[in-house]
């Protein structure tokens, strides 16, 4: 290493330019090339080869959030092992209530078959499960 004294920064002391000319080279983005990622597909394009080779492109694809919830769904036909040692409240026909939301379950399919009367409250319900409950006596509430 030079001794410091015979650096040619040292000699350079005082000297503003310091060897690089008087239009300021050696001060703005052109020594390096632009600012941020310019030249990536030019003068960089080396670079771009050996160290950014995902950086341009497309991969994959993200799904929205909305879309991607789960829909826990009971049927009809499950409903008497649900309430099956469980004390629920009646309503003013002594039917049971059973309110879905509350077990954890977002939707009422019409799969299965049911032969009591039960008054359902769900979030939602399809049309096949309502007309099954309603044919063996009971209703469904749209419950919010």
């Amino acid at each position: 290493m030079v001794v410091r004294r015979e650096r040619k920064v040292r000699r350079q002391r005082g000297s503003r330019l310091y060897g690089w000319g008087t239009v300021g080279q050696h001060r703005k983005s052109g020594m390096r090339g632009g600012f941020g990622a310019a030249g990536l597909h030019k003068h960089k394009w080396s670079w771009t080869v050996k160290y950014g080779k995902d950086h341009f492109g497309k991969d994959g694809f993200v799904r929205p959030d909305a879309v991607t919830h789960d829909v826990k769904a009971i049927n009809v036909g499950a409903l008497s092992s649900l309430i099956q040692g469980k004390v629920l409240e009646q309503d003013d026909k002594g039917r049971t209530i059973l309110d879905l939301s509350t077990l954890g379950f977002d939707k009422l399919l019409g799969g299965g078959k049911i032969d009591f009367p039960i008054t359902i409250k769900a979030s939602h319900a399809t049309e096949s499960a309502k007309k099954k409950i309603s044919e063996a006596g009971g209703e469904t509430i749209a419950a919010e």
